[in-house]
């Protein structure tokens, strides 16, 4: 027999609202403060003790699964007899080191053998003059024969330094070049001004030579500014006591007032 959910203590709340179970009057008329008082404490102290005894059964039932578990696992379960497992033998494996041989190199095929060309029959000569009566005259004079031309002896190329024990300077101080250079008037009235610097080679002489414009500005500027650098004079530099020729830069200003 089927028992519907609202019998009993499923939902006593609601019992009594459906018909099911009479409705219990919680009214607390005609009860004094300690007796109030005295209730709430019984309630109190029944709910502690059901709350410690709820903890000690959990915690002896904890126990109990543990030592089921440790047991569990304790028991043979082959009968008492103990399994022995047997470990097969290992091979030992040696290790041998191997000598490297040395290698030796084939010598090279020799070259095949040229093919043979066919070469034409001896042809017989009939119809050539040869004059094979040569005579030779001991007592005749033998005009000597001029020598072979000599061989132009090759000029070795006196070495260029970039750095000297004493650098080439110029006679009478950078100032002196001004005196040789003029700003050009077409560039003076288009506004173009700049630095130019002229690479030369000072000889052992004190001239300059092979002007080179390594930094230019414009053409009317670079020509003017090697036309004063070449119009210098220059004490050489000195190598080992030795005059040598320098490479030297020489910066030239073009400034509009």
């Amino acid at each position: 027999m089927s028992r519907s959910f609202l019998v009993g203590k499923f939902l006593p709340a609601y019992g009594g609202k459906f018909g099911r179970m009479p409705k219990r009057e919680m009214s607390a008329e005609g009860l004094s403060d300690e007796a109030l008082k005295q209730r709430f404490t019984e309630r109190g102290t029944k709910y502690v003790r059901r709350s410690r005894e709820y903890l000690v059964m959990g915690q002896i039932g904890m126990v109990i699964a543990l030592l089921m578990t440790t047991g569990a696992f304790r028991v043979s379960l082959t009968g008492g007899e103990k399994l022995e497992f047997v470990m097969p033998d290992q091979e030992i494996v040696q290790m041998e080191e191997i000598m490297q041989t040395a290698q030796i190199e084939k010598p090279p095929p020799p070259p095949r053998p040229p093919i043979p060309v066919e070469v034409p029959n001896d042809e017989i000569l009939e119809d050539i003059d040869l004059d094979l009566d040569v005579s030779l005259d001991l007592d005749e004079v033998i005009v000597d024969l001029p020598p072979p031309p000599a061989e132009p002896a090759e000029e070795e190329e006196e070495e260029i330094f970039l750095i000297v024990e004493k650098a080439p300077e110029i006679v009478g101080g950078l100032s002196e070049l001004y005196k040789y250079v003029s700003y050009p008037e077409v560039a003076r009235k288009a506004g173009i001004e700049g630095v130019v610097v002229v690479q030369i080679i000072v000889m052992p002489d004190g001239t300059a030579a092979e002007p080179t414009v390594i930094r230019g500005v414009h053409e009317l500027l670079d020509k003017e500014a090697v036309q004063g650098v070449m119009k210098l004079s220059f004490k050489p530099g000195m190598q080992r006591s030795r005059a040598v020729p320098v490479y030297m830069s020489i910066p030239v200003r073009f400034e509009l007032n």
